[in-house]
């Protein structure tokens, strides 16, 4: 017990020195037992650290992504990990579906799980895309493992290196992380929400397996996202759901599209037109098209 203390009050002085001399830098810990105390102020007892690895978001995505049956797939889990965060911060925590100790230790890389030895597959393709939607647009530090931007498949051996020719042969997926990774840092100036500390989870239809949510930081248009996320394989045509303003939302990003693999289906998903009717605790409204184990993305001009 007392070497434990030891090496708290050591790490609160470490991340103390940090900040005082390069207040700049990160420090994360990866630390998986959801413990505020890891990022909570060293003022205030804490260890200090800026962010923590969240197990209460890479667990019940991965097995929302994973599971077989769509049925099974619980999105309530989903939506509560989407929520989720240390010390009232959105950017206290790293949230990931794949780390070194996620494809390793007896697990695989999300593809190889949801399809053991056809990792290319439709569904491993669309449902670990899934995944990764709902990573880049959640709140927190999203993380990627490498070779996941390209489908890399198996588990993780620390001498087996990353077989580089997948990145030609799934060249659209990596163009989809790529999207998002530009999106998330708002680089076009129309999604500056995904990068902000505010989520509202204001539709979740359990039996349909839809979520929804708004991401801002201060809101409004070029700030304000809507994402829509559908966790089966039953795409879905004007599908209501609530709006935080009216007018045109345009579609940002639409993970379904035929640009990122030649397999998926390019179901049509167009803009969005929002009344002022309320729906889902939103003051507004709108119809939304999207694809199988799909992510649409909205914002305004």
């Amino acid at each position: 017990a007392i070497q434990k203390l030891l090496e708290q009050i050591d790490l609160a002085k470490l991340n103390d020195e940090i900040e005082q001399r390069q207040s700049w830098k990160i420090t994360i810990a990866e630390d998986l037992r959801n413990n505020r105390a890891v990022t909570a102020p060293t003022s205030e007892g804490g260890l200090g650290f800026d962010a923590q690895w969240d197990a209460e978001f890479v667990h019940p995505v991965r097995e929302a992504i994973i599971t077989q049956d769509d049925a099974h797939r619980n999105i309530m889990a989903v939506a509560n990990a989407i929520g989720n965060r240390y010390n009232e911060d959105a950017f206290k925590r790293v949230i990931y579906t794949e780390s070194h100790d996620e494809v390793a230790n007896g697990k695989a890389r999300v593809p190889e799980e949801v399809w053991p030895e056809n990792a290319g597959s439709i569904f491993a393709k669309k449902r670990s895309t899934l995944g990764a939607g709902i990573v880049f647009t959640a709140p927190g530090i999203p993380m990627i493992f490498q070779g996941q931007e390209f489908l890399e498949d198996g588990w993780f051996e620390d001498n087996k290196p990353l077989d580089w020719g997948k990145l030609e042969r799934y060249s659209g997926i990596f163009k989809l992380y790529s999207d998002l990774f530009r999106l998330r840092r708002n680089w076009e100036g129309k999604t500056r929400g995904l990068s902000g500390q505010h989520v509202a989870l204001y539709h979740t239809n359990i039996d349909a397996k839809v979520l929804a949510y708004h991401r801002w930081h201060e809101g409004g248009p070029g700030d304000s996202c809507v994402v829509v996320a559908n966790f089966t394989a039953q795409p879905w045509t004007d599908y209501w759901i609530g709006m935080p303003s009216t007018g045109l939302w345009k579609v940002r990003f639409n993970s379904d599209w035929e640009g990122y693999d030649a397999e998926f289906d390019n179901f049509y998903t167009a803009d969005v037109t929002a009344i002022a009717e309320s729906q889902d605790g939103q003051p507004c409204k709108g119809a939304v098209n999207i694809g199988p184990y799909s992510v649409v993305i909205l914002s305004q001009d």
